[in-house]
This record gives structure tokens, sequence and C-alpha cells, in this order.
């Protein structure tokens, strides 16, 4: 694989860790929802396991954004190690070339 091909799978890669972590976030809150709802209702078996749950999830979160962290600096680094925005302006003036 070209490094350009490489820097831009990762760039994909980073997008997709961004909306695994915003869709976690929306989880939590859905949780968080049905734990005040439930505060009216007081089912004990959503008492019990929602906190649970939300823990778990919460977890989960604070891995993904860890990775995502840790993934965005590491792809920020190959790009600017391997001159990606050269890379780019070649590969268009390669295809200006060739239309």
């Amino acid at each position: 694989m070209d490094k350009l091909k490489k820097f831009e799978l990762m760039e994909k890669i980073v997008r997709e860790l961004e909306d695994l972590k915003r869709s976690q976030q929306a989880l939590l809150e859905k949780i968080g929802k049905v734990e005040v709802d439930n505060i009216e209702l007081g089912d004990s078996r959503l008492e019990s396991i929602l906190p649970d749950i939300y823990q778990r999830t919460a977890e989960n979160s604070d891995a993904i954004t860890e990775l995502l962290n840790a993934f965005a600096e590491k792809t920020e680094e190959f790009g600017a190690k391997n001159n990606v925005d050269q890379l780019r302006q070649q590969q268009e003036i390669e295809g200006n070339r060739n239309a």
C-alpha cells in the first residue's frame, strides 16, 4: 500500500472512531434518561441493572476515547513524516496531466 493510500485509510479509521465515540456518548445519555424516568416508575429490575450497563458503557467510551486520541496522533505523525500534503499535490498534478 502506498503512503498516501495508507494515510487516507488511517484518516478514515479516525473518522470511524470519532463516530463510535459519539455513538457511545448517545448511549450514555439514553441510559441516563431511562434511569431518570425509572425514578418515577420505580422498577426494581431497571434500578438494579441499568447502573451496571451505564458503567460498562462509560468504560467502553473511555477506551474508545483513548484509542481515538492515540490513533489520531499516530495518523498526524505519519502524515507529517511522509509529506502527505506534497503527495496529494503530486497526485493532483498527475491526475490533471492524464485528464
